[in-house]
Parts: structure tokens; sequence; C-alpha cells
């Protein structure tokens, strides 16, 4: 039989009314939020269960809000006795996928994550840089098509999600002028997003030296399943490299798509989509239609994933 691959939600995946069933019905997962607003000293949980959007989608918010809906939804599933055989996450989902790994512990990581998302939000003021996600060019043209623009601002890839799905960030000149030039050279589209920062490029180095001061306070511990980490797109080898990984991920590409296809390799016929929403399954169609793709968010969700996979 192929094996199981956990894989957990980043940000832009977040609605008001994430978790609130979860928290409502199943105990362990009432735990996990109570913890959060305990340890972050404000209801984290009524943001989830109610919002306004407009708190939640500020990103020192969002990071703990997502990390605590998707740690209560891996509870959940934990609860049937079922496990992964190997993880990962998009972007902040890595701080899911090490919870889940028993690498770091969940008070920890909601703690850690809060101040990952101020940090974020501050390195860059609002107004100087922005994001968009290209449809239809492979990763080697796009980065090409970022480089031509680089005279006009930083611009680089940010997100390498699935084949034909690349995401670029930097200063907004150079960004709408790359995306200028990818149309010209052949990008079926082009979605603007709306964030708050250029995330995942070199701009966000003072997020990255800040995060590095707060991650030397944590305590790492050994995995008990294998994590592939965004910054290499393989599995991390020893715990000694978590750190540096989590720093270097604020500020360079995410590999999203090679870290789907290392579980691949190693033998996972299986994803389940831990956390809010449902953008990492379609990811996962896109690199292999193959497998089995299934999402854990709410009871109905839970329910669904958990036959089919007692059926396997």
């Amino acid at each position: 039989m192929g094996k199981i691959g956990f894989l957990f939600s980043g940000q832009g995946a977040q609605y008001a009314g994430m978790g609130k069933d979860l928290f409502e019905n199943i105990d362990v997962c009432k735990k996990v939020f109570e913890d959060a607003d305990n340890v972050l000293g404000f209801p984290i949980s009524e943001m989830c269960f109610k919002g306004p959007e407009e708190d939640l989608n500020k990103t020192e918010n969002t990071q703990p809000a997502i990390l605590t809906t998707s740690i209560a939804a891996l509870k959940a599933l934990e609860s049937f006795h079922i496990e992964a055989d190997i993880t990962a996450g998009l972007s902040l989902g890595e701080y899911s996928a090490l919870v889940c790994s028993g690498s770091i512990e969940f008070k920890a990581a909601v703690d850690l994550v809060r101040k990952r998302g101020k940090y974020m939000q501050e390195a860059v003021p609002e107004g100087v840089g922005t994001m968009a996600a290209v449809m239809g060019l492979d990763y080697l043209e796009v980065k090409d098509a970022c480089k031509h623009c680089e005279t006009l601002g930083i611009v680089e890839p940010s997100n390498v999600n699935c084949p034909g799905q690349v995401v670029i960030a930097g200063e907004i000149k150079a960004v709408k002028a790359a995306c200028q030039l990818l149309k010209e050279r052949g990008a079926r589209r082009i979605v603007e997003l709306s964030v708050s920062a250029p995330f995942h490029t070199s701009m966000l180095k003072p997020a990255a030296e800040k995060l590095e001061l707060e991650l030397n306070k944590v305590t790492m511990g050994d995995f008990s399943i294998p994590v592939v980490t965004n910054v290499t797109g393989e599995i991390i080898k020893e715990v000694k490299y978590i750190k540096s990984y989590l720093k270097t991920q604020v500020m360079s590409t995410v590999l999203f798509e090679k870290c789907v296809n290392t579980m691949l390799e190693a033998g996972v016929d299986t994803f389940v989509e831990i956390g809010p929403g449902r953008v990492l399954s379609g990811f996962v169609k896109k690199i292999n239609r193959k497998v089995t793709v299934l999402n854990v968010q709410d009871i109905d969700s839970l329910n669904n994933a958990v036959q089919i996979l007692k059926n396997r």
C-alpha cells in the first residue's frame, strides 16, 4: 500500500468561520484553540470563528489563526488513529508540518508564527511591494523575465506551486514590468495578489533576521516522521538544520512543486490537505492526477477523509 502524506495550508487560505465546528464538536480541537488563546493573550479562536475578515487578514493574525485551525484539524484526524508517513506545508504551513512531526511544540509554534507574521508585515512598508501569480509558463521562463526587469527594482520568483503556476514578487514597478514581459512571452493569465508585502523575496531579509533571534529561543526535537522543507524541496536530514531553513524560507523561493514530487518519490499515493481551504489539493492534482487527494478542515471533510482512509 502507498504512503499517506499530510500537507498544511499557507497564508491566503483563511476565512471567517474556519475551525468553528471542530471546536464545538471535538474536545481535542477545543483544547488547541484554548491553548492558542492562552499563549497569544487574546482570543484568536473568536477571530477564526467570527472574523472580522479585516482583522483575520492582518498577517500577524492570519499566521497563528491558520496554524491553530490546521493543528485542530490534525488532532481531529489523529483521534481516528490516522497518521502521516511524511509531511510538508506551504510557507507558513511548514510550521504546522513541524508540529505534526513532533519537532516543535504547538504552543511554541503559535507564538513564533505570530511574531513571524509581524516581522514579515513590518519588513516592507505598505505600497512598496506586490506579488503576482503567473499561469502558463514554467519556472525558468519566469525567472528569466524577472532577471530582465531587475534594473527597475527587485523582482523574483517567490513560489513555484505546480506546473504552469509561478508567483513573482518584489517592488511594484519591477513586478508590473515583469508581468508585461511575461504576457508578451505567452503567459496565459496573470493575477495580482492582494497581499501586504512581497513575501519570499530578498526584501524580507530584515524579517528573517528578527525571526532568527526568536528561533534561537525555541527547542527543536527529533522528527517522528520526515518533513520536507520549502527551501530545498527535500526531506530535512537533521534537526540542527530546521532553524536555518525557517530563517531562509522567509526570503527565498517556496519550492512547493518540488516538495510534492519528493513525497511522490517517497511512495505517497494519498495526500491529505489539513487546514482551511483546498488550494494545495488543486496544486497536487496538477502535479500528479493519479493520486488520491483529500482535505480536512471541518466535520464533513473530516468524516469523508476518515471513511476513505480507513478503507484504503
